[in-house]
């Protein structure tokens, strides 16, 4: 299974390049069109705006994945190791229940923005803002598999040296 989400992961991974490649692709073009010839493409400007909403929620996806969210460290090393888990299974029942309350405001929101259509390109508005289900799917479920790994007592301790901010340890139990 690990496989798979790794997969998904570089997959993603590989979305986010093409959609940040775009982004540029047609944000510069529009400028060079407005500059040098004095006319723009239309359909560029609201792509881009789109690509961005979607690059910034699957980055949002891939970024928790890796760990690599700002985290502030100060108080949760100043715990022990189970002060740490208790900070981490706090933190990630918190992160859980963000994820509910994301999921069922996107879906709330999904009839308006189902009726409602792009102003240049037509399509419906739900295909913008529909991305709040896989980001909050995406990392619901991440966070949910981290939860059930504290919880059973299957996580490494590398695993909570690097989300408590103490990857100075990993090393020193490697020597």
């Amino acid at each position: 299974m690990a496989k798979g989400i790794d997969v998904l992961i570089r997959m993603l991974e590989g979305l986010l390049v093409i959609l940040l490649a775009g982004m540029v692709v047609m944000v510069f073009g529009n400028v060079v069109l407005r500059y040098g010839f004095n006319s723009g493409i239309l359909v560029s400007e609201e792509m881009a705006r789109y690509f961005f909403v979607w690059l910034t929620f699957i980055g949002a996806v891939v970024t928790f994945r890796e760990n690599a969210h700002l985290g502030v460290e100060t108080l949760v090393q100043q715990f022990g190791p189970t002060g740490r888990l208790v900070c981490m299974v706090l933190s990630d029942v918190i992160i859980l229940a963000c994820m509910a309350a994301f999921f069922w405001g996107t879906w709330k929101q999904f009839p308006i923005n189902a009726s409602m259509t792009a102003p240049v390109i037509g399509i419906r508005m739900s295909w913008i803002y529909g991305i709040g289900f896989f980001t909050s799917l995406g990392i619901g479920l991440t966070v949910a598999l981290r939860l059930l790994c504290l919880v059973t007592g299957r996580a490494s301790a590398d695993e909570i040296a690097v989300r408590t901010g103490d990857a100075s340890s990993i090393g020193e139990r490697a020597e």
